[in-house]
């Protein structure tokens, strides 16, 4: 399709309005991607990356019909997500544990998870609520934790209220997204009489959940847990277990996810891998996700591999620095022609300055 360079014209609104229209999301995301690659070479960074974090983080067409039988307070509907979500074997093995105990419909209804942020908990909870066909509904804890004594037990038992009070409870996904606020340790808490109202409250009220709720939670702090909350759970699950080569698949899945989606930039995956194989330490998914979204969106025009640049600078320790020195690359290395792409020096040029260096 051809567009005027920087500027949205009034068919790719149409467009845009037709394809959601007509539930089309491949030819929405499509239409959208060209959009954000027009804004980027007109030198409109930000609002480039900015659709495209949007693009990148929405389900564009999840129904989001309003449930009669609960006016919540406390909830909030969230889309799931249905696109495939990269974890390692161990974890997804006990994902897959997670929806035939469910399956089995045998009382088994409450699961924590546990781990470093941006690991795939919350998207985890999603997937899976895609998955079993279930609306996922999300705690706002800004509206259940209250600084008036002994407010936020009264919330939680009404928070329960609404979860136990769907018309269709079989139907529902209910996810205390970093549910920390509410189940830290009382014992280290700095106001214990007030969290231990709250931990109690929550503690009695998970007890007389309905089995047809399915009930999730995720924390970064699970070693200052309080115990007896712990042991209200069916199952908990560890989603700290990556190892480098984990890590180094799933930022290879993802690369490939974006590489596939935009066409405005150079795909080379033996260049990317080299890079994350230099890295001193490789991002949890969430975090790599970003980074490589971001190396993206922030590129410069006319020049497909820049993000690649962005990435050796963002992962490998000194790789400002090295990207200096065309010798220090090849040390790393990097074949001449990868080289030539991490630093716009000619592959002549590149040649010269190691051959010459090595006769020294």
């Amino acid at each position: 399709m051809v567009r005027a360079r920087g500027s949205m014209k009034k068919k790719d609104v149409l467009n845009l309005i037709r394809y959601h229209a007509e539930h089309n999301d491949a030819a929405f995301r499509n239409e959208a991607y060209g959009i954000a690659k027009d804004f980027d070479r007109s030198g409109d960074v930000q609002l480039a990356s900015y659709i495209i974090a949007l693009l990148s983080d929405a389900n564009t067409f999840t129904p989001q019909a309003a449930d009669s039988s609960v006016r919540s307070e406390f909830l909030v509907k969230r889309p799931v997500v249905k696109a495939s979500l990269p974890l390692p074997e161990a974890i997804t093995n006990d994902i897959q544990g997670i929806l035939n105990a469910i399956g089995r419909n045998v009382g088994i209804h409450r699961f924590l998870f546990h781990g470093p942020a941006g690991t795939g908990k919350t998207e985890s909870v999603k997937q899976m609520s895609a998955i079993m066909q279930r609306d996922l509904y999300v705690v706002d804890f800004n509206s259940v934790v209250d600084s008036r004594l002994g407010q936020t037990a009264k919330n939680i038992a009404k928070l329960f209220d609404e979860i136990n009070g769907f018309a269709q409870p079989d139907r529902v996904v209910v996810l205390f997204d970093e549910i920390d606020a509410l189940a830290l340790d009382r014992v280290d808490s700095h106001d214990v009489r007030e969290m231990g109202r709250a931990t109690s409250a929550l503690l009695r009220q998970m007890d007389d959940l309905s089995d047809q709720v399915m009930l999730f939670a995720t924390t970064n702090l699970f070693s200052k847990f309080d115990k007896a909350f712990v042991r209200r759970f069916d199952a908990v699950i560890d989603f700290g277990r990556y190892t480098r080569e984990d890590l180094a698949d799933v930022a290879e899945s993802i690369m490939n996810g974006y590489a596939g989606r935009f066409s405005f930039i150079g795909k080379n995956m033996r260049l990317f891998r080299k890079i994350l194989s230099l890295a001193e330490r490789l991002p949890y998914p969430g975090e790599m996700k970003n980074l490589i979204r971001s190396s993206i969106a922030f590129s410069k025009p006319n020049d497909e591999f820049d993000y690649l640049r962005r990435l050796y600078v963002a992962l490998v320790p000194n790789g400002a620095k090295s990207l200096q020195d065309v010798r220090a690359l090849y040390g790393q290395r990097f074949t001449l022609r990868e080289v030539e792409i991490l630093t716009g020096v000619s592959r002549s040029t590149i040649a010269r300055e190691v051959k010459e260096h090595g006769n020294e």
